[in-house]
């Protein structure tokens, strides 16, 4: 039996994962593990997913995971609002942090400004009654960190900081006790502040990522009716159902399995696979699948596939594994954070030896150490990424485009292909008359009467252009649908009819679009020609992407006569008749070509390839499953938002680079100068927030950045 055979897979929620640090750390600390054949971290979802052997358990994982220093739960025991939850616990952090820090600054201005004695020794105990509850609570999501490392006997990032913070508090204490005339509780609750910004507009962003598969599985039905064999029924959940089953769908119900037509007629909307809209005839012996929608008459279906074996568990499976390839997203930040921590306590263990060494005291020695442990907080670099995507995500909210995830601006700014959708994509998804329709008052009254009868979505076209005429419907009798070829009925006793070409005698049909034929009472059968109508602006934006050197590629699930003219149209190559797993398929085939692939779509069919793409975007009007893979979404009729949004995440790159610039410029510059002893701790606060001030200020450059 070979290892993939025989392996087995299991995920657990990572509520402590913080950093690319501790995605290496997990990934590191299992691969050695006997029996452990593959550890993949998801950080945007928190998750790990681990191939192992069916003789390693859970339970040993989850101690093994515990042993590196993280908690893991199962996914069905972690709270789904989890990630809500640590969001609303950092704001509440920030605010109190926010508050301490405009309080505690305002009493060290009288302090700076040359308060003494007795009245400098009432600031320095009011400081301390803000601070001291201050650092206690806003410090919490630092020290728990840190505790949990240190007490597994490792480190994060998280330890230099709150040792700093302990440090520059309770030496701060020491003064005020001794009457010093330094305290620096300002820069201890600093500190915590721009901290905690730096981490709740990352978690922010990150919530902003939503779970596509949750979405996908509200497609499918929770179970069926099954048809026994002494003739009884019997309501089964869909993870019941198995192979060779009779389940009766009724009309207007989803399917619960795969399975092949055994009785009735009727229209299905097979959109989960193509893509199209347009509804379908399936009759005896054609296959049906899973989450597909009923929509004419009863069925009975012959289940040949159920639970997780079914086509939309494996639209399922290729979002998950299209989303897990690009799981290990790594920022520069994060990569620097990883070094941080063991250099910075060596920073500050050697400046104080070496203090000491000199022939300074325990408190000046300690000074120098604390400067430089505060002095080398990472605020900046952790400021460089998070700020820059939420100012940058912030104005193209205001164009209309919302980013979900922080990642996805890095994503599209390194896009060098753009594949479309056609269908709600390219075109607005919607059916619209081509030209007027060519119907005298009586024959609209009659088309209306028809097409009220219908669910069709050709029937719903029609009858929404004629209500916006205020057209009257007509009396009918003896109504009667003809599952996949249309309506009749009688009127003035004469037959009228609504339904496909062929079924009313015409065979050869040139449109562009799809067709109806409708019958009237005097005998002639009109055609009535529809199209889904082009994105206004479709051209010219597959124009600026070309200028900004993003080729174009047309994905679709649809014919090629229905997609080659709009490809011809905005000069787009074009790939025709693609099922869900060719899409990824082809998205996959490019990247393999060195290149980076924007995925824009909108259908239930479009998940995975919206996973599997590099970055993906999606009109709002998707469907659920196509918003939650997609990266950002985007309202209105135009097409524009995808180039803007390229264009933004380009500039936002860019200055992303610059914030790091400046905050390795920072600390090349101020470190020297805190391990010489040249910089207080106040001192270091104050150059540490401007550090982080500065990174703020240049980020917010691209408050207009979405044009």
């Amino acid at each position: 039996m070979t290892e993939a055979a025989a392996s087995e897979r299991v995920e657990f929620v990572l509520p402590g994962v913080k950093c690319a640090g501790c995605i290496a750390k997990i990934e590191n600390g299992l691969r050695p593990l006997s029996g452990v054949h593959r550890a993949r971290v998801n950080f945007t979802t928190k998750r790990v997913a681990i191939d192992h052997a069916p003789e390693l358990t859970p339970d040993a994982l989850r101690r093994a995971i515990a042993e590196i220093g993280f908690d893991a739960q199962p996914i069905a025991a972690a709270a789904p609002a989890a990630e809500d939850r640590e969001s609303k616990a950092l704001l509440r952090a920030l605010a109190v942090a926010g508050f301490g820090a405009m309080n505690v600054m305002l009493l060290s201005v009288s302090v700076w400004s040359g308060a003494a004695g007795a009245t400098r020794d009432l600031f320095h105990w009011l400081s301390a009654l803000v601070a001291m509850p201050t650092v206690a609570y806003a410090g919490q999501p630092f020290f728990k960190s840190a505790w949990s490392a240190l007490r597994r006997r490792r480190t994060n990032m998280d330890v230099p900081i709150s040792i700093g913070v302990i440090l520059a508090t309770a030496l701060s204490l020491f003064e005020t006790i001794e009457g010093g005339p330094h305290a620096y509780f300002d820069g201890a609750v600093a500190l915590l502040f721009f901290l905690l910004v730096g981490r709740y507009l990352d978690s922010m962003m990150r919530d902003r990522a939503r779970n596509g598969v949750t979405a996908l599985m509200r497609e499918t039905a929770p179970g069926g009716t099954v048809l026994l064999p002494d003739g009884t029924t019997m309501w089964k959940r869909a993870a019941d159902l198995e192979p060779s089953m009779r389940l009766l769908v009724a009309a207007g119900e989803r399917f619960a399995a795969d399975g092949v037509v055994e009785e009735g007629l009727s229209t299905v909307d097979r959109s989960l696979v193509t893509g199209e809209t347009m509804p379908e005839p399936i009759a005896p012996g054609e296959p049906a699948l899973a989450g597909t929608l009923n929509l004419a008459n009863p069925l009975t279906l012959r289940v040949t596939a159920a639970g997780d074996r079914t086509s939309i568990a494996e639209i399922l499976r290729m979002m998950e594994a299209a989303g897990q390839s690009r799981s290990f997203y790594v920022r520069v930040a994060d990569r620097a954070a990883r070094f941080y921590a063991p250099a910075v306590h060596t920073l500050a263990l050697c400046s104080f030896a070496g203090w000491m060494l000199a022939g300074a005291g325990w408190h000046q020695s300690l000074l120098v150490a604390v400067a430089v442990l505060i002095i080398t907080c990472p605020c900046a670099l952790g400021l460089a990424v998070p700020v820059s995507q939420v100012v940058a995500a912030g104005a193209l909210m205001r164009k209309g485009i919302l980013i979900k995830d922080g990642s996805a601006l890095e994503r599209l700014a390194e896009a060098d292909r753009a594949c479309f959708d056609k269908t709600g994509t390219v075109t607005i998804g919607k059916l619209v008359p081509d030209g007027p329709l060519t119907l005298s008052t009586p024959e609209k009254s009659l088309a209306l009467a028809l097409a009220r009868a219908s669910l069709h979505p050709l029937s719903r076209a029609l009858a929404t252009v004629l209500e916006s005429e205020q057209v009257e419907a007509a009396s009918l009798s003896n109504l009667r649908e003809h599952p996949g070829l249309g309506l009749e009925a009688i009127a003035d006793g004469t037959r009228v009819a609504l339904g496909r070409p062929a079924w009313l005698g015409i065979d050869r049909v040139d449109a562009r679009g799809p067709v109806v034929a409708f019958r009237g009472g005097q005998g002639s059968t009109r055609l009535l020609r529809f199209f889904d109508r082009m994105r206004p602006d479709a051209p010219e934006v597959f124009r600026r992407l070309k200028r900004m050197g993003l080729e174009t590629i047309i994905l679709s699930g649809d014919r090629r006569e229905a997609v080659a003219p709009i490809a011809q149209e905005v000069g787009a190559t074009a790939l025709v008749e693609l099922t869900p797993a060719g899409k990824v398929e082809a998205i996959q085939r490019i990247e393999r070509g060195g290149h980076r692939v924007l995925m824009v779509g909108d259908g239930l069919n479009d998940g995975p390839a919206l996973a599997a793409g590099h970055v993906s975007m999606a009109p709002a009007s998707a469907t659920d499953v196509g918003q939650s893979a997609a990266d950002a979404v985007f309202l209105g009729d135009r097409l524009a938002p995808v180039a803007i949004a390229v264009a933004a995440a380009r500039r936002t790159r860019m200055v992303v680079r610059q914030n790091f610039a400046l905050a390795i410029g920072y600390n090349a510059l101020a470190v020297p100068l805190a391990i010489a002893g040249l910089v207080t701790p106040m001192l270091a606060a104050i150059a540490m927030s401007s550090s982080s001030l500065l990174v703020l200020a240049n980020s917010l450059r691209l408050r207009n950045c979405a044009r």
